[in-house]
């Protein structure tokens, strides 16, 4: 399978979403990835279910929702109802990660996980066969525009080492500091998803760097 480019709209301009998400519209990107904050999970606040909505509208390319939000269980139907075509839960933020999985799968949403960098792959072992994403964190959540963490690649080896294992279908999404400048890496690594926020949305021409990230080998 190629790999996917989800342009992270947590990086875009804030005062013309909609002219952003046309663009994205028009693009080569696969995904729209949309990074939900509480501000306690992580010290940063940013879209709820209303501007999701709204997104949905206007967006005509897969919904790649990441909750980076305390106890998602309570949110995940709403989310759906917005518009979410997939829905990430971080593993730190849940106490019960199984059964949330499944509470994401019987909207009828793909079902991810994802782990921040502290946070040993090891966790998600016993989910690798329910999920439908896992998304490794390469910065700390929070705040765009940071630098990749590169121990992230060990990880990718390992996860992808494990689905191949198990035969398991789940992607690989890597999310933080992802640009041109680590992207072959991060896919000879195993990636199967780059989320790209600063990298697109702060470049000179936005269609041509996502142009660039999708032709890059892997």
């Amino acid at each position: 399978m190629n790999h996917l480019i989800a342009p992270s709209i947590l990086a875009a301009d804030f005062g013309n979403l909609q002219r952003d998400i046309e663009m994205i519209n028009g693009s080569q990107a696969d995904w729209l990835h949309v990074d939900v904050m509480d501000g306690s999970f992580v010290p940063n606040i940013s879209f709820g279910q209303n501007i999701v909505k709204t997104m949905a509208k206007h967006c005509n390319k897969i919904i790649d929702v990441h909750l980076m939000i305390d106890n998602p269980e309570k949110y995940i139907e709403s989310f759906k109802e917005a518009g979410a075509d997939i829905i990430t839960v971080h593993e730190e933020a849940t106490n019960h990660l199984h059964r949330t999985i499944y509470q994401i799968k019987e909207t009828g949403a793909k079902a991810g996980v994802a782990i921040n960098p502290h946070t040993p792959i090891q966790v998600l072992e016993n989910v690798l066969e329910d999920v439908d994403l896992i998304c490794l964190m390469s910065v700390n959540p929070g705040f765009g525009g940071q630098k990749f963490i590169y121990q992230t690649l060990s990880k990718i080896r390992t996860l992808r080492k494990w689905l191949t294992e198990r035969n398991c279908t789940a992607m690989i999404e890597i999310d933080g500091g992802v640009g041109l400048q680590n992207a072959e890496k991060i896919l000879e690594a195993g990636a199967d998803v780059l989320v790209a926020g600063s990298s697109v949305f702060k470049a000179e021409d936005p269609l041509v760097a996502i142009e660039r990230l999708k032709a890059i080998p892997g």
